[in-house]
């Protein structure tokens, strides 16, 4: 929780700084391009979270791969989050970020929680059927927990649909408790 909640500070600093440039919809777009190269590339990820690599060399490499596809801003809170030690904040400060931006753009954020990654295709259609019930425009955020073993939980706002294997089943096990205690 103190962990989000630092992104969260660090993403509005980001986002008030790119909001004074007039830049928060680059801004926007290098914090995407940062986290799916981070979770797309599984050796980066692992370099980042090690405890064993220096700060200097995680800085060094990081510059290396954005040095020249992110804004200096982008630059420098990655920069800013080695110096103050909060690196593992990096994919969340990203996420934050993006969250941040959607709401200063009138965007609702809904999030679909699957057992395995969407496909482009399958996002598509969710984002699509969530647009004509909500009458908004929509940002899907996918989080990947195995342990709803299948089926989704989708979260728009304060409403929640839970269509997943993991909530079925507890709603079968809690129907069939409440009738196994009447038959007592």
């Amino acid at each position: 929780m103190r962990g989000t909640r630092a992104a969260l500070r660090y993403a509005k600093a980001t986002l008030d700084l790119a909001k004074e440039k007039n830049i928060a919809e680059d801004i926007n777009n290098d914090m995407l391009l940062i986290a799916s190269t981070i979770s797309e590339n599984k050796d980066l990820d692992l370099m980042l979270k090690s405890p064993i690599i220096k700060s200097e060399s995680k800085k060094e490499a990081l510059n290396k791969i954005f040095e020249s596809k992110v804004n200096a801003i982008s630059l420098r809170l990655i920069n800013l989050l080695i110096e103050n030690k909060r690196l593992e904040l990096l994919q969340d400060v990203t996420k934050e970020y993006n969250i941040l931006f959607d709401q200063l753009k009138g965007v609702e954020v809904a999030q679909v929680t699957t057992a395995i990654p969407l496909t482009k295709e399958l996002e598509e259609k969710i984002l699509t059927k969530v647009k004509s019930i909500v009458g908004k425009e929509i940002s899907l955020n996918n989080i990947v927990d195995p342990s709803i073993t299948g089926g989704f939980i989708l979260r728009v706002g304060d409403k929640q649909l839970d269509s997943s294997v993991s909530g079925m089943l507890n709603t079968m096990l809690e129907k069939f408790e409440d009738n196994h205690s009447i038959s007592k």
